[in-house]
């Protein structure tokens, strides 16, 4: 029997290298469910090759572009998440959620109680809302696999252990475009040169993070929320070859490493196939790579956004929704070129300091709504005072 999925975010990087996967091996699975926000074209594209029943498109300009263009096809297309009510009479095998930015919090919740297993690749939505997630992958007992590549290696390294046998969990981290740049020379950082990531593929948003070293401050976050363990048992290690995607070093002596090329087409894979014995094409150990893995602590007067970790309440709070879209606004205002790329994370480290925002440090989510309400305003600050 065919496997039925669901891919939230089909259009992105992570949704591509899924169905690319899934291509290699068509007979064994169905898609019930894709998504995209506005690139229309693509995602009927993908539809039809796939043969796709359901597809949301959730801007509504594209949404209607779309559904000209398909109004004679056997193609159900909509317009909001509220539809999978009605898509999923039950549950379907797996999810893929990798929807960019804060809209993916939304559609993954919803998500949760129609799916056997669910691999959420959305920083913002583990991030932000974590607890209201945990709460439903418990409530339906869907299994849920983390898809970025440190946390993925972290959860392969622990496969059953628990966690009070954690000494130290290390991240790494490239060091971006600007690892071996001066002060000086990253204070006059163009756009172009904070895009150009040593390693990875990435999109804007995700490459300036990068840049920044602000993906690190998120994926510490993730690591806490997702394996209910203490920042100060969390590490990060600058390795400019990306071969390396985390180290567990447990109270027993015991230090396991997790290596694997740099793709992503690698934890993808292995949620896909959990369970499975399926072989991936993949290069052979290198040596090079091994041999030269210069890991080394991150520096703290180039990388200023570390400095964040300092400042974050122990518990899941409200705190994290102003950290993240706080970085988001600052990153569009470089990418808009209103800032210079330093300041990208000046702005952000003096911003969350303000009185206002403190007291969020000790109130939990208690839904989505207050995270939405939360963000809006957030976002409506930062352009006032940037204005």
């Amino acid at each position: 029997m065919k496997k039925r999925i669901a891919i939230l975010g089909s259009t992105g990087s992570i949704g591509k290298t899924l169905l690319n996967i899934i291509e290699k091996d068509k007979k064994n699975f169905q898609i019930t469910l894709l998504t995209a926000n506005k690139n229309y074209k693509l995602i009927i594209d993908q539809a039809e090759k796939f043969n796709v029943k359901n597809i949301i498109i959730a801007d509504y300009q594209n949404y209607l572009r779309a559904k000209k263009i398909l109004h004679k096809s056997k193609i159900n297309i909509y317009n909001n998440f509220d539809i999978v009510d009605k898509i999923f009479t039950k549950k379907i095998d797996y999810t893929m959620c990798s929807i960019v930015g804060m809209e993916g919090l939304l559609p993954t919740i919803k998500i949760i109680k129609y799916t056997k297993k669910i691999a959420i690749a959305n920083k913002e939505a583990i991030i932000c809302g974590w607890n209201l997630i945990k709460k439903e992958i418990d409530k339906y007992k869907t299994i849920f696999f983390p898809v970025d590549s440190e946390h993925f290696s972290i959860w392969e390294i622990l496969n059953s252990k628990f966690v009070p046998e954690i000494e130290k969990i290390y991240i790494t981290a490239s060091g971006g475009p600007f690892l071996n740049k001066s002060i000086s020379e990253i204070k006059k950082a163009k756009i172009y040169e904070a895009l150009k990531h040593p390693n990875w593929i990435m999109g804007k948003k995700i490459s300036i993070d990068s840049a920044t070293m602000m993906n690190k401050v998120f994926e510490v976050i993730e690591t806490k929320n997702i394996f209910n363990i203490s920042y100060n048992k969390i590490g990060i290690l600058v390795h400019p070859k990306s071969y390396i995607h985390a180290i567990v070093k447990f109270k027993n002596g015991i230090t396991k490493i997790l290596l694997h090329d740099t793709s992503m087409k690698i934890p993808i894979f292995n949620t896909l196939y959990y369970g499975v014995h399926k072989k991936i094409n993949s290069k052979l150990l290198d040596l090079d790579k091994l041999n030269n893995l210069n890991l080394k602590p991150v520096d703290l007067k180039k990388f200023a956004s570390i400095k964040i970790l300092n400042k974050l309440p122990k518990i899941s709070s409200l705190y994290e929704t102003i950290l993240v879209v706080a970085n988001d606004e600052f990153v569009n205002l470089f990418l808009e070129k209103k800032i210079n790329f330093n300041q990208i994370s000046d702005k952000l480290l003096s911003f969350i300091k303000i009185k206002e925002f403190q007291k969020y440090k000790r109130q939990k989510p208690e839904n989505i709504h207050e995270i939405v309400e939360l963000s809006k305003y957030v976002r409506l600050k930062i352009r006032s005072l940037s204005i």
